[in-house]
């Protein structure tokens, strides 16, 4: 299919770097990539600086020794400097595996082994703990990791400081014979993620240039987007929605990324205002506090042209409420570390499309639906095309386990059709409760509790019944703060107001103070409540 991908454009024999090289000569002073650090104000790249930057760190990973096809592994905060080893690593010949801020040593330990990391980039201090020193560690017993590259205020000796020996020394003078023939291909193996979804074990996603291109053309067509775009994620820039549609988005069109280092509601506002963004995306989780703020205290908002939510089913509520506080409608778009944005709802959609959609299929991707025992328009979604990983990192096999011959790929969420074309997740398959041989409708459920005054947040949960075949439905709530708590009878009563039927209601309520997350979507990992509660 490759060749049907290039003729059709999805795929191309440029890369992100010609499109730096095309962007710079075009308007070297425009800028690239607007970063804003708490307490320490806006950090600006234009084209000309960033093309510079990108080739005196190429410089820095050669002096460090990185081989074509190497991989560099990067945990930080959202900054300015990402950008640069995004680019970098492409100019070097390296791979990157960009790795969220919470990660620890365990899963540390892990990612860096499997990708056989020769540079290690990452936080003097994160969260009262030490990156850099435990850097060090998994140095003295990875033979693979050499180097440990540390940005922040506190040195730590044995290690490399991120800005005085990438962005201050002038590799691109002393290493600029090196940095001949070396860039990575359209097609070759660039982008290395690690992702456990909800419930399995994390696994490498390993992207190339073009599986990234095609959705970001694809999500441009959609909306118009082009290089007088502003472009932000509330979002970790190390997590797939940062990384390729916050900086590789704009970049290739030749727009502007805007990003800072914290997801605060009121603090987004104030960054999309101040620097005019026109394309906003934001998960549920985090979408709720930038609406809060900006009903709170309107900012002027005019050059917003497209709201968009994804990561999770966005509530209905959150959709009007979204439209009324930008004064634009909320878009909804799904899609995977494994390939990107697949399905986005349309501007000819009606207005509040996204409470009821997960939008229809861009860049040539295609959808099906297998459909569940007993529930015939919701079934398993299975997806091919252009957008589609390589597969994960030396685990061909289980990566295979989810393909079928024709291409097909397991998403492992559930779904129904939408009737326009699209499609609406109602779960993950191995999150699905059964009730003698009936799904569960758990998206719906948790929708109708939400909209209790009493509920902040709802999740609901099958759990195994000792010697039965059949799962106990728990519904697992949040409650509002300034409530009197939700009963299981109130409900009951809720769910059959709304005319659910009892044989789905919930069996066993349970509270807690916080549902258990997924760092940088925000979706609830039900995974860890069944554990809980079992």
């Amino acid at each position: 299919m490759s060749e049907e991908y290039r003729r059709r454009g999805w795929w191309r024999d440029e890369t992100f770097l010609d499109d730096l090289r095309r962007h710079t000569r075009e308007h070297p002073g425009k800028a690239a990539v607007v970063a804003r650090r708490t307490g320490a104000g806006d950090r600006t790249l234009d084209y000309a600086e960033l093309g510079l930057l990108t080739d005196r760190c190429a410089g820095a990973l050669i002096e460090l020794g990185v081989r074509p096809g190497d991989t560099v592994a990067v945990q930080l905060t959202n900054g300015w400097e990402l950008a640069v080893l995004a680019l970098g690593c492409l100019r070097a010949g390296a791979r990157i595996c960009p790795l969220l801020p919470v990660y620890r040593e365990r899963e540390l330990a892990a990612y860096l082994r499997l990708t056989e990391s020769r540079v290690f980039v990452t936080l003097a201090e994160f969260g009262g703990e030490a990156p850099g020193a435990l850097g060090l560690r998994l140095a003295a017993e990875l033979p693979s990791l050499e180097h440990v590259v540390v940005s922040g205020e506190r040195k730590t000796p044995g290690v490399h400081d991120l800005h005085e020996f990438f962005f201050d020394t002038p590799w691109e003078k002393t290493r600029e014979a090196d940095l001949r023939g070396r860039e990575l291909g359209p097609d070759e193996p660039y982008l290395i993620l690690f992702t456990s979804g909800t419930t399995g074990e994390p696994k490498g996603v390993l992207h190339s240039q073009n599986t990234l291109y095609a959705p970001i053309r694809g999500e441009a067509e959609v909306f118009d987007l082009d290089g007088t775009d502003i472009v932000t994620m509330v979002a970790s820039y190390t997590h797939y929605t940062g990384f390729v549609r916050g900086m590789l988005l704009p970049l290739a069109l030749g727009g502007t990324a805007v990003f800072q280092d914290s997801t605060d509601g009121a603090a987004m506002a104030d960054l999309v205002a101040d620097h005019e963004v026109t394309y906003l995306y934001a998960p549920p989780h985090f979408l709720r506090p930038l609406v809060d703020a900006q009903r709170a205290e309107p900012r002027d908002l005019g050059a917003l042209r497209r709201v968009v939510g994804g990561s999770a089913p966005i509530p209905a509520p959150l959709v009007r409420e979204a439209g009324e506080a930008f004064g634009r409608p909320l878009f909804s778009l799904w899609g995977m570390s494994e390939n990107g944005a697949v399905t986005i709802s349309r501007p000819d959609d009606p207005a509040d499309w996204a409470a009821h959609s997960d939008g229809s299929p861009i860049a040539d991707m295609e959808f099906r639906i297998d459909p569940l025992p007993g529930r015939e328009e919701t079934g398993v979604l299975w997806v091919r095309g252009p957008a589609q990983c390589l597969g994960y990192l030396r685990r061909e096999e289980l990566y295979a386990s989810f393909c079928d011959e024709d291409g097909w790929f397991d998403t492992g969420d559930l779904a129904r059709h939408d009737g326009r074309g699209g499609i609406r997740i109602t779960g993950r398959a191995k999150d699905t409760v059964f009730r003698n041989g009936f799904f569960v409708p758990t998206t719906e459920m948790e929708e109708i509790l939400a909209r209790h005054p009493a509920v902040d947040e709802a999740a609901v949960i099958g759990l195994p019944v000792l010697g039965g075949a059949d799962q106990t439905i728990c519904a697992v709530v949040r409650p509002a703060p300034a409530d009197d708590r939700i009963g299981l009878r109130d409900v009951r009563a809720l769910l059959r107001d709304a005319g659910m039927t009892a044989f789905f209601w919930p069996e066993r309520l349970e509270f807690v103070d916080a549902l258990p997350r997924a760092a940088a979507t925000g979706k609830v990992r039900k995974v860890e409540l069944r554990e809980r509660f079992v």
